[in-house]
């Protein structure tokens, strides 16, 4: 599926949506009518005609402004695995809505031109506009899922809030994959309409974070923990650059956070995929990308704690990677790049909904529908 409608500069994108978490500030001596964004948790100060650092939340002439309310760069279906989301609606398609503009500045972003600074420097974004009941109706077979992704989707909270309402009316799942870099009034918000997520937890150190990400570590550490204390499907990526968050000791950090979830909370007990995704030379960033064996190295470190550790961007041999019943060891689902082998699974109605179940024991799968 692609965009169909013609391409349309971002900056010539009209609001359509009230602005949330814009605010105005009274002590201005100026009368400037500045405004200050708590979205997240740069919470900048704009002045007239000012963008935030996300580039997208405005202010113009002193009123708070979404100028690109309902803009979408990319519309595709992709196998649900590309997300990656592996233990939720295992060899699924679902849609997947593209945005523009992001809060961090990572410099290894492989969707860099959609991200960092749209509209900048006379580069405009290509895209199409679309109400939610239109993304949520595209031509062909009717949605069950959708992903918003690619860029940062959070810093288009209106309408991603106003898109999940309606797919909640029409029973389609929404998926969220994003850095997780909000404030928590907005977290609880958007975490309350999302079935599934996966949330990247680019390193365990706030100093990389704040000097080189340009994000918070502790804000994106309590919305993931806010995610799983909502009952969210949770799945948690972590690219590994080296040099930059590959030590022994970081990447137990992060194992380490990982486990302290599932095993504490009204929730403990349920299990938290972990994606360990090769880095390769990008956007700014161009040192030799990840080792695949020092990648299968920090697996199998990871494994010694956590029951379900996958590698990402390299190749996967013979066996790719497979998830395992907890109880009985066989072979639940396998996967060769987007292929995908869920004949260890069944899926029955229960009075809870859809269930998966091992097909050789019959336990209950820690794969949600």
């Amino acid at each position: 599926m692609s965009l169909s409608a013609f391409p349309v500069p971002v900056r010539a994108v009209y609001n359509l949506s009230v602005p949330r978490f814009l605010t105005l500030i009274d002590e201005n001596p100026n009368n400037k009518k500045t405004l200050r964004c708590g979205l997240c948790p740069h919470t900048c100060v704009l002045n007239p005609g000012e963008t935030g650092l996300c580039g997208i939340r405005q202010n113009i002439d002193g009123k708070p402004s979404l100028p690109s309310y309902g803009f979408v760069t990319a519309l595709a279906t992709d196998p649900i695995e590309k997300k990656p989301l592996y233990h939720f609606r295992p060899g699924t398609e679902i849609l997947s809505a593209g945005f523009t503009g992001c809060n961090l500045h990572c410099p290894f972003c492989q969707n860099w031109r959609i991200s960092q600074k749209p509209g900048a420097s006379g580069r405009d974004i290509y895209g199409s506009i679309y109400n939610p009941s239109k993304l949520l109706t595209p031509p062909g077979k009717p949605v069950e899922a959708v992903s918003y992704t690619y860029s940062e989707p959070l810093v288009h909270i209106e309408f991603l809030l106003d898109c999940m309402r309606e797919a909640r009316k029409a029973s389609i799942a929404n998926i969220l994959v994003t850095n997780g870099c909000i404030n928590t009034e907005a977290a609880d918000e958007i975490l309350s309409l999302t079935d599934a997520a996966n949330i990247d937890l680019k390193c365990f150190s706030e100093d990389t974070y704040r000097n080189i990400l340009g994000g918070k570590l502790s804000t994106v550490l309590d919305f993931i923990q806010l995610a799983f204390d909502k009952g969210v499907h949770l799945e948690i990526t972590t690219l590994v650059v080296p040099g930059l968050n590959d030590s022994r000791e970081e990447l137990d950090r992060c194992r380490d956070f990982i486990v302290e979830l599932e095993t504490s909370g009204k929730n403990a007990g349920t299990f938290v995929p972990w994606h360990l995704s090769a880095y390769h030379p990008n956007y700014k960033m161009q040192i030799p990308g990840t080792d695949p064996a020092s990648l299968i190295t920090a697996a199998n470190r990871a494994r010694e704690k956590l029951k379900y550790v996958y590698t990402g961007n390299i190749p996967q041999g013979k066996d790719g990677n497979k998830t395992p019943c907890p109880r009985c060891g066989k072979i639940l689902i396998s996967r060769h790049s987007y292929k995908v082998d869920i004949s260890g699974l069944s899926l029955k109605a229960t009075s809870e909904g859809k269930v998966y179940f091992c097909n050789h024991c019959g336990e209950h799968a820690p794969i949600k529908w």
